[in-house]
């Protein structure tokens, strides 16, 4: 994101998404730290397993909580039932592609899948509260102001 104005044929962003932005912005950061952390731990305690167990843990951890802020910030401008109804289209389709993804690599033993378990957990919990951070430490304006040229 930059400071730059908005130029005519582009909307500039809505104060009210500021929290979201934010949270995607932190969850993103806490994302990539705890990538970090969790494939150097991995990879001493399981070797080579530990960090693909690790790599895929965050991705999937991480994938699944933080498209959600995506898809309401991409929503906002629609009406709340479509943004629901996106919403709840999207969860489901996140699960099924989860689900999907763990029933393909069950089989393979190239991962450690208590790098891969714990890995994905951590995430849900660590981007999920650093999402929280951002929307709770974001100021938003709770009214439009009003326009000064209507009467």
């Amino acid at each position: 994101m930059s400071d730059t104005p908005a130029t005519p044929d582009q909307t500039a962003p809505s104060p009210q998404n500021a929290g979201l932005r934010t949270a995607v912005k932190l969850g993103g950061l806490a994302l990539v730290a705890l990538t970090v952390i969790s494939v150097i731990a991995w990879t001493l305690a399981d070797g080579v397993p530990g960090l693909w167990g690790a790599v895929m843990g965050a991705a999937i951890g991480g994938a699944f909580v933080l498209t959600t802020a995506v898809v309401v910030i991409a929503t906002a401008n629609t009406a709340p039932q479509t943004t629901a109804a996106i919403l709840l289209g999207t969860w489901l389709l996140k699960l099924v592609v989860a689900i999907g993804i763990v029933a393909v690599i069950e089989r393979f033993d190239f991962y450690s899948r208590p790098a891969f378990a714990v890995t994905i957990i951590a995430a849900l919990i660590v981007v999920l509260a650093a999402e929280t951070w951002g929307i709770l430490k974001t100021r938003t304006p709770y009214v439009e102001p009003a326009d000064p040229a209507s009467p």
